[in-house]
């Protein structure tokens, strides 16, 4: 029996209707709702087999049971018994979820919610992922930040086939590193992330010695619904609108728009915190609050820093510690500031209200000391390390179309960059375009390095980082024995479908051989 894991039962139904992308007359491709026939409309009822324990929840739900209940997302059950494999099923389908109170749209879910499960491991766990595709379009899973064997990385024609409507594939690997990580398609990402596909994997390392047991996952996110209740086109604005980077209307928080949590007074609560948003960057304030940061990307950081407010680029997280000041029956809100990306990201905008916290109506907890969270985390070294410059282009094509590119060339024509085996290399990725972008690679961490190549302190690894408009941001990776094509790419997802993206060619020796 897995005795330290929580395996929630969920049982998700809904009434499903058949969705589809068409290409109307004039190319653009917009996301159209339709009911099947009455003959074809089938009510849908996944109830999974029950949990191997009834272990209650680790959250202090107290007088905010019911409010913190609804925060809290369902989890994947897992069907194995060994204790050190994870084992479940996961399935894409369209399905209507409702947002708000009588805002409901159909969505493109996994298992039928928004976000999909939070899948939960231990550090070193097997998990085992049988990934069926309901949807009408072809699709793929990517591991946000895991360290994968290639064939598990999910990026078509580079380690996997597509998983066409009505097939299966079978996700199957270690989970090394303990921290957040996400889960979301590598196939037409802008649209399918926009429209819902994106769900939070938490790897715990019960040796951590964080010492706060009272935690919640969040996964803060937005999705577009237009006047007629159907999801946007992910085609808005033509390139225009990719350039940008296009935002949905509706600000999420766990699949909800501006929930509410009830906390306690001097209690602090550890947020594992995930932008999974297609373009969004957030700024999180709470009110007065600070937040205690002990971790990000690749899980805990060398030591905590306490911060006013935490900004996260699309796809990066934050572990962070809050423990509120207010006094009982005080209200809270954790609201996401205005953050400058670039024309467009502030003017005629304001802050969004993302959650109300309210304060139990009981006497603030005595205060306490936690843990000093540390880490010890080894600089990489430079010395000797290659050399490789990347510049975030934008260019105009002969048809007035805007296109995005690394070094100038766009990802259908570019060139990978090569790494050896073993190799430690220095990227420098200067921005010239108007944008920021979130910089991602895949399968591998890298650690920040300032202006003058010393490691920025404290030491975190990351595998996304906020590369700003007009500015250079330096890091250095070594490479592994993992042989393979590895993407990179700007995490403002229609920025890479507009050409931001590249490949590096690890252990290939020439067109695609291993060395």
């Amino acid at each position: 029996m897995a005795t330290n894991r929580l395996r929630r039962r969920t049982a998700i139904a809904g009434t499903l209707g058949l969705y589809t992308l068409f290409a109307a007359h004039d190319g653009t491709t917009v996301a159209r709702a339709f009911q099947a026939s009455e003959s074809a409309r089938t009510d849908v009822a996944r109830t999974l087999p029950a949990p191997r324990e009834a272990s209650a929840d680790r959250r202090s739900l107290g007088e905010g049971g019911q409010a913190n209940a609804k925060l809290a997302l369902p989890e994947a059950v897992d069907l194995n018994p060994d204790p050190r494999i994870v084992e479940i099923n996961l399935e894409a389908r369209v399905a209507q979820v409702e947002i708000s109170p009588g805002t409901r749209v159909d969505a493109w879910t996994y298992d039928g919610g928004l976000p999909g499960p939070l899948i939960r491991v231990h550090v070193g766990d097997r998990l085992v992922v049988h990934f069926s595709n309901k949807l009408p379009k072809p699709t793929t899973i990517h591991w946000h930040g895991l360290r994968v064997p290639i064939q598990m990385d999910g990026v078509p024609e580079h380690s996997q086939p597509e998983v066409q409507p009505g097939e299966s594939f079978t996700y199957d690997f270690t989970v090394p590193d303990a921290g957040l990580f996400w889960y979301h398609p590598h196939v037409m990402s802008a649209a399918q992330v926009g429209f819902g596909l994106y769900g939070a994997l938490l790897v715990e390392d019960p040796a951590d010695r964080v010492g706060v047991s009272d935690e919640l996952v969040l996964v803060l996110s937005d999705i577009g619904i237009d006047s007629h209740g159907t999801l946007e086109s992910p085609e808005s604005g033509g390139t225009t609108g990719m350039v940008f980077g296009r935002e949905g209307n509706h600000l999420l928080v766990n699949g909800r728009e501006h929930p509410t949590l009830v906390m306690r007074g001097g209690a602090p609560q550890r947020w594992r915190v995930v932008n999974a948003a297609k373009s969004r960057y957030f700024e999180l304030e709470l009110g007065d609050e600070t937040f205690t940061q002990i971790g990000g990307d690749g899980g805990l950081q060398e030591r905590a820093t306490t911060r006013e407010t935490v900004v996260l680029a699309a796809g990066e997280r934050a572990d962070l510690i809050v423990t509120p000041r207010a006094g009982p029956g005080k209200e809270l809100t954790l609201r996401a500031l205005l953050f400058d990306r670039g024309y467009g990201s502030v003017e005629y905008r304001q802050p969004e209200d993302l959650v109300t916290v309210k304060m139990a109506s009981m006497p603030p907890q005595a205060a306490g000391t936690l843990p000093e969270v540390r880490r010890a985390i080894e600089p990489l070294s430079t010395e000797g390390a290659t050399k490789v410059n990347i510049d975030l282009t934008l260019g105009q094509r002969s048809d007035g179309k805007f296109e995005y590119g690394i070094n100038g060339v766009p990802f259908s024509k570019g060139r990978p960059v090569p790494a050896r085996l073993g190799e430690t290399q220095v990227w420098t990725v200067t921005n010239k375009t108007k944008w920021s972008h979130p910089f991602h690679l895949h399968g591998f961490f890298f650690q920040l390095l300032d202006e003058r190549g010393a490691p920025v302190r404290p030491l975190q690894w990351k595998d996304t980082v906020n590369v700003p408009y007009g500015q250079t941001v330096r890091f250095v990776v070594r490479f592994d024995d993992r042989a393979g094509s590895w993407m990179f790419h700007c995490h403002i997802l229609d920025h890479a479908d507009g050409g931001l993206m590249g490949m590096v060619e690890l252990g290939m020796a020439h067109h695609g051989k291993l060395e």
